[in-house]
């Protein structure tokens, strides 16, 4: 065995994240769940594999570079919005690119309740992993009897046709 077959064979092991690029209609749909589903596990770890190692976020005026920042700024993230809940929406899609609608709920530790909208762009390697997160949020206070969301989406509400909100 020369020295490099141990390299090359470790090379040969690639992380990946279906569905992939290029996007078609039912793929990007099926993506935008799967995050919608991981965020909504609130596990940082979790979430932070379905970026590249070297996946560049911005977060409303946050930047953030690599998993490991990733994990560190869903931390704190989760730590600040309590009982977190994530709805997202496909906009739009083309190769390897996906915009999304989104809307979450959570509330602070006075219980002040809270309903962030925003829009996010996303671009994704061959591998299905997504190596630039951009997203825009904005905050509104709501009351609790506001909500309309109290958990991860039901097998009912999946796919298209089940559209969230505006007002």
């Amino acid at each position: 065995m020369t020295q490099a077959e141990p390299r090359d064979r470790d090379a040969a092991v690639v992380e990946s994240r279906p569905p992939f690029p290029p996007f078609t209609p039912e793929t990007a749909l099926a993506k935008v769940q799967a995050a919608e589903d991981g965020w909504n596990t609130r596990d940082p770890d979790r979430v932070s594999r379905a970026y590249t190692v070297d996946s560049i976020w911005r977060n409303r005026d946050v930047f953030v570079q690599g998993r490991e920042q990733i994990v560190e700024f869903l931390t704190l993230k989760w730590e600040r919005e309590l009982d977190y809940v994530l709805r997202k929406s496909l906009w739009g899609f083309r190769e390897n690119r996906i915009a999304v609608r989104f809307q979450y709920e959570w509330h602070d530790d006075t219980d002040q309740w809270w309903r962030s909208y925003g829009n996010e762009l996303w671009e994704f390697d061959q591998h299905g992993l997504m190596r630039r997160r951009e997203a825009s949020i904005n905050d509104l206070t709501i009351s609790s009897t506001e909500r309309r969301w109290f958990g991860p989406r039901p097998e009912d509400e999946r796919g298209p046709g089940h559209d969230i909100p505006l007002l």
